[in-house]
């Protein structure tokens, strides 16, 4: 990268694109604020509606001990606990419910299991006679029935309601696999719903589990598939859903608690979305509430669900067969979807290549970092030998700059046209500059999002999907932090010994701001960099260490001086077309160079 204005106009691009990215994915805390209130008053209705419900459904004339079983009787409360070799799964039978579920190989920030689902719950009314209706989650089924067949594991709830209908809640764990299947059955169903419709109503929340609770807040998200297409709010607090809901779920950083309907929930006034992010000190995450209305037929129904408790694992949500699942880990959206197919079809085929081999993590991002810099390497060439061929004509254009003194428009006509002669393309210094745009941000969303690199440690790193830490500050600096990041400092001043170098390789510029802006951008990097991932961070630094040996090899035993002066001096002699842009180029500044001529002469 040459310290020239082009190499600078890409600098402050690349520098324009980073904070316009940090600015859009931080704006949503800000965002959230807002509707903390809204948020509370939510809580509040939930918590208050079982209560509500029971008080207006005293007059029910049903024997008393009917009636305990189908109001909530905590003494009455068992749990059953049915296990694969993935998760640990706990189920009440106050409601026919998931109590939580437990991940066998993940640890959570406390070094203990990451427990998912402990406030989830699924709440739809039934009809129990004599114009009374109940919310399900009040009743408390029959002890829960344990069976086993194949290797699946299956656990059956039964109800039979005041006016002598049955609900059945069949939950199955299959080996291997993070999903609770649940079937929803009914006997006497035309009775127990009215106008044969299920008003589901889910309620989810996600608590701590990764180091830093703030940022795990900020890249949550409730993401959902409608009319098969994947959407999702993170910033929005509701969503009115209009087409058919095949899947919604809450998403925090690296795990996702997702509600499957196979058959799709149906459409129609009250189909809704709210999401909320905790804006305190505790440990919750963020608050999750869908209703559905969904339309079954005859008095014998069964609604085929599944619940999603697991990792934000590429393959595995893929492989879910649901539309865009995959889509839930952030590879890329909005205004930097275009990074997504890179992610999708290179970076992540070659990061899980390299993992094939049992490596340290630190080390495939490494391996990473050399092949995405090989595959660069033709345009790298080709702007290094565009620098190098206008360091050459560097004498010719001081001759220029001599000659012409203070008149810009002409020295820019000159140096246009001795570029053109010599076949010199002068965007091209900054080329490297632009290039890491895509790439980075790329790269930004790959390793913030892939949970491989979770609670890997390298070096002096120990997890490699967040910061590195090597000292903790008693203050905070805005835009900083309250800690150093070792990996940050080791990227900024490779930086700097890249424009260190590019200085010494190119004649000093006139400009202040051309001169100063290589020691400013590292700066820049530092403000940046220092809460990033430490996998992103080591990328930047290896990618620095191979540009500066790059840059040596092709500077000092590639490019031939001499032999570019010999080319330059063919191309001057070979008679050349003006293209249009020169054209019009040419002509707006000979424009501009009239103009600047008439103000001289007013002035005088």
């Amino acid at each position: 990268m040459k310290t020239d204005k082009n190499t600078v106009i890409g600098f402050v691009l690349l520098a324009g694109l980073f904070f316009t990215y940090f600015w859009y994915t931080n704006k949503q805390q800000t965002e959230a604020q807002a509707y903390k209130q809204r948020y509370d008053d939510s809580v509040a209705l939930v918590k208050t509606t079982a209560e509500k419900t029971v008080a207006a459904k005293n007059p029910i004339k049903v024997d008393t001990a009917t009636q305990k079983a189908a109001i909530i009787d905590s003494v009455k409360e068992e749990f059953t606990t049915l296990e694969n070799d993935l998760m640990i799964v706990r189920f009440s039978n106050k409601g026919g419910q998931v109590a939580g579920v437990t991940l066998k190989s993940y640890p959570n920030s406390t070094k203990t299991k990451v427990v998912l689902g402990d406030s989830t719950n699924l709440n739809y009314p039934v009809n129990i006679g004599n114009n009374q209706t109940l919310q399900i989650n009040q009743v408390v089924f029959s002890a829960g029935k344990v069976t086993e067949e194949n290797g699946v594991k299956k656990l059956e709830y039964v109800w039979t309601s005041p006016n002598g209908k049955t609900i059945k809640h069949v939950f199955s764990i299959a080996p291997k696999k993070y999903n609770i299947e649940w079937d929803v059955k009914m006997e006497g169903a035309d009775q127990l719903l009215t106008n044969g419709q299920i008003n589901f109503d889910w309620n989810a929340r996600t608590y701590k589990q990764e180091n830093t609770a703030e940022y795990e807040r900020q890249v949550s998200s409730a993401c959902f598939s409608e009319g098969n297409e994947f959407d999702y709010i993170a910033t929005k607090t509701e969503k009115t859903f209009e087409k058919p809901v095949q899947w919604v779920g809450i998403v925090q950083q690296f795990f996702n608690i997702t509600l499957i309907n196979k058959s799709g929930f149906g459409t129609g006034a009250g189909n809704q979305l709210e999401f909320h992010k905790r804006e305190d000190s505790s440990n919750g995450i963020a608050y999750l509430r869908a209703q559905f209305k969904t339309k079954v037929a005859g008095p014998t129904i069964s609604v085929p669900l599944s619940l999603y408790y697991g990792p934000n694992d590429f393959n595995i949500l893929k492989a879910q067969g649901s539309p865009d699942m995959d889509q839930i880990i952030n590879l890329g959206r909005d205004l930097y979807s275009f990074v997504r197919p890179i992610n999708k079809y290179i970076i992540m085929p070659v990061f899980d290549f390299f993992g094939g081999f049992n490596l340290n993590y630190g080390w495939v991002v490494l391996l990473l970092t050399i092949f995405i810099r090989l595959v660069t390497s033709p345009l790298t060439y080709s702007s290094y030998l565009s620098s190098a061929k206008m360091k050459v004509l560097k004498p010719e254009l001081d001759e220029i700059k001599k000659k012409l003194g203070s008149d810009q428009q002409g020295f820019a006509m000159e140096q246009m046209k001795l570029f053109r002669e010599a076949g010199v393309n002068p965007l091209g210094g900054c080329i490297p500059a632009l290039l890491q745009i895509p790439i980075f941000f790329a790269l930004y969303s790959f390793f913030n999002s892939n949970i491989s690199l979770r609670g890997q440690s390298f070096l002096w790193s120990t997890d490699l999907s967040t910061y590195d830490v090597i000292a903790k500050l008693p203050f905070h600096i805005p835009a900083y932090g309250d800690h150093v990041s070792l990996f940050t400092l080791t990227a900024t001043i490779t930086s700097v010994f890249i424009s260190v170098y590019n200085m010494a390789m190119t004649p000093t510029q006139d400009n202040p701001a051309l001169k100063y802006m290589p020691y400013i951008f590292p700066v820049m990097l530092l403000f940046i960099f220092n809460n990033l991932p430490a996998a992103l961070t080591w990328y930047y630094t290896v990618s620095n260490i191979v540009t500066l040996l790059l840059q040596f090899v092709i500077q000092k035993y590639i490019i031939n001086h001499d032999k570019i002066l010999a080319e330059i001096d063919v191309k001057r002699k070979t008679p050349k077309k003006k293209s249009n842009w020169q054209s019009k180029y040419e002509q707006m500044m000979e424009a501009k160079k009239k103009v600047e001529i008439l103000k001289d002469k007013h002035k005088k």
